[in-house]
């Protein structure tokens, strides 16, 4: 199933870009140990407050691998696999990543047989 999707997608990068999806490894600033732990605090905050998207800019920013995962599993849930599955490709979520990658390319094949 992997090389169908690198037919499909290309090769499967954590950084540069992923077909359509520009993905990045790095967070947007530099910052220290003590300002992430506090933004990733304050993201999650947010996150439980409902207050998702101002939750995932912050996690975007830190890099928060869990707090981008758990913003993507909201996406997924409101049928915004794209958006997820940018997060899940910023977050290295393979196993998730690699579910929605699925679920695009059999869309896709069978788009094409139609």
């Amino acid at each position: 199933m992997e090389k169908d999707l690198e037919k499909v997608f290309g090769k499967f990068q954590t950084q540069g870009t992923l077909g359509f999806i520009k993905t990045t490894d790095k967070p947007a600033f530099s910052l220290t140990s003590e300002q992430k732990v506090s933004l990733n605090r304050k993201g999650n905050v947010l996150f439980n407050q409902g207050d998702i998207e101002q939750a995932r800019r912050i996690f975007l920013t830190t890099g928060y691998s869990d707090g981008l995962t758990r913003v993507a599993d909201v996406y997924v849930d409101q049928n915004r696999e794209l958006d997820a599955l940018k997060l899940y490709i910023l977050a290295h979520n393979k196993r998730k990543s690699e579910i929605l990658l699925e679920k695009i390319a059999s869309l896709i094949s069978k788009l094409i047989i139609e």
